[in-house]
């Protein structure tokens, strides 16, 4: 085990305590019921079968008839995310469990490419306010559980970034390099948490070139991995870092809100997220396509996916225990094949990974992601 998967178990456990710690390609969605509302997306239509629902869990079932890989969010006020999921490729089918406890009026959007606003539409919950049953305070537990752990990521990214940045305006290239995986790793393990607040924050922070729209500003830590592998620092460098740091602080600042909120529901999809983000950008190499330093990254996007099943882990074993028995195994499977690929502190650089065994992570991913998609599910009481 090397020093850096040692900081992250230190900090799992110490932001999840005293819960449990337990421990590609795309795939269909689970099993539809009556009660669900289908979507059906293309690359320039959303239709939602129902603009209506109850207060309470709402199941979405969205299909991709598009070219593009797409995603579906659910809007709460102010465009705070209330569930979302994503890298729906073509022909496929994805499942959304969201937690509308309030009545008022919500939106769908879907997404084509992973880009801009998406076609949007109102969606209106009626009925009284519910919330769901927590007798026994799983529920709480899970929430403030998982919420210490953001928090535990989030100061250790401010403080790496404030390091990242300072190498980079020093102009100290080789240091900077170094830096850049292990910055990222606290960043990759609550990516999900950083998706769900408005204003473009996650792009502003981790957009890849080519998801840059036409005439937008490309900031983030791509922008500086391209300027410090590829092109050499740019005259606007310094600031693309500055920009960097105050992106990492108003992210600090709205997990560190009192208003912040965490919902076991949404951190149970975003489990499942981390997994997917690994089957489209981290297997293919799309991720950090400058450094090919995509297996931080991909440890990362796992460790934090596994931090999200921990917080909610009492919940599944009460619902499902052989379920998280066998989650526990199959995070076992993908460690040990990640672990082949370590060097020093870190990993061996993307790039010399052979498409052989691309394909064994890409299996170890899947069987993984069987699993877990079943969490959100189990969570919800479904």
């Amino acid at each position: 085990m090397s020093p850096m998967r040692r900081t992250t178990f230190a900090l799992a456990a110490v932001a999840v305590l005293p819960l449990a710690l337990a421990g590609c390609t795309e795939k269909s969605s689970s099993e539809a019921s009556a009660e669900d509302i289908a979507v059906t997306a293309t690359d320039t239509t959303c239709d939602v079968a129902s603009a209506e629902g109850v207060t309470g869990n709402s199941t979405f079932q969205i299909t991709n008839n598009g070219n593009k890989v797409t995603e579906f969010y659910v809007y709460g006020e102010g465009d705070r995310v209330m569930g979302e999921v994503e890298n729906i490729g073509p022909g496929l089918t994805r499942q959304l469990i969201v937690a509308l406890p309030d009545p008022g009026t919500y939106q769908t959007a879907c997404k084509a490419g992973m880009v801009g606003d998406g076609v949007r539409a109102d969606f209106v919950v009626t009925g009284d306010a519910v919330r769901q049953a927590d007798d026994d305070g799983l529920l709480e537990e899970a929430a403030s559980g998982y919420k210490r752990y953001v928090v535990s990521q989030v100061d250790a990214l401010q403080e790496t970034t404030a390091q990242f940045v300072a190498s980079v305006k020093e102009g100290d290239i080789e240091s900077a390099k170094a830096q850049f995986p292990v910055v990222r790793s606290y960043y990759e393990r609550i990516e999900p948490v950083a998706e769900s607040f408005p204003d473009d924050l996650d792009p502003r922070i981790d957009l890849r070139e080519p998801d840059v729209e036409p005439g937008a500003e490309w900031t983030g830590f791509h922008r500086i991995e391209k300027d410090l592998w590829t092109q050499g620092l740019q005259p606007d460098t310094n600031a693309m870092a500055d920009q960097l740091q105050a992106d990492i602080t108003e992210l600090a600042d709205k997990v560190k809100a009192e208003d912040f909120t965490v919902d076991p529901i949404q951190v149970a999809g975003g489990a499942q997220g981390l997994l997917d983000e690994v089957a489209k950008t981290k297997i293919s190499g799309e991720e950090d396509f400058f450094s090919h330093t995509d297996l931080w990254d991909f440890q990362a996007n796992v460790d934090g996916s596994q931090a999200a099943v921990a917080a909610v882990r009492p919940i599944i074993d009460q619902n499902d225990a052989q379920l998280g028995t066998t989650i526990d195994a199959r995070f076992a499977e993908l460690d040990a094949e990640l672990a082949k690929y370590r060097s020093g502190d870190g990993f061996v650089f993307y790039d010399t990974v052979t498409e052989p065994q691309r394909q064994e992570l890409s299996n170890k991913i899947d069987a993984l992601s069987a699993e877990v998609s079943q969490v959100q599910g189990v969570v919800a009481g479904q």
